[in-house]
């Protein structure tokens, strides 16, 4: 694995602001939905088989990080809260880094350890989904 700071290279896609206005506007749209008082997405993955999909309590665990709530929103999907997380740090250096100018991290991974390693993280955390039935 390797970690760079560099400039922005011409002619390179501007990761950042694609990854900022992407996120902006979901959660405009989530919140947009929340005050509109819209229906839950439900889980048809659930109602077919009666058992949790990899994806089961983002929403719940989204709405309670929304308040705060690290542990609640955990109990509900340990993957999602990560993700989430993850997400709002990337957001916060993508804003820094596109106000300031200011040199962009690249990070070089090893293609033969990216895909094992997700498989593995959203099969614990489906254990962890069907273990908390």
């Amino acid at each position: 694995m390797r970690w760079h700071w560099r400039r922005l290279r011409t002619g390179e896609p501007d990761y950042e602001l694609i990854f900022l206005l992407v996120t902006s506007a979901a959660a405009m749209g989530a919140i947009v939905w929340l005050r509109l008082g819209l229906p839950w997405p439900e889980c048809n993955f659930r109602a077919l088989f009666g058992i949790p999909c990899l994806t089961c309590g983002s929403t719940r665990a989204l709405l309670a990080l929304a308040q705060g709530n690290f542990a609640l929103a955990w109990h509900f999907n340990p993957l999602a809260t990560i993700s989430m997380c993850g997400i709002a740090i990337y957001d916060v250096y993508a804003l820094a880094v596109l106000v300031t100018r200011a040199m962009r991290l690249r990070v070089a991974l090893p293609r033969n350890v990216v895909l094992p390693a997700l498989v593995a993280a959203a099969l614990l955390n489906w254990f962890h989904l069907l273990r908390t039935l």
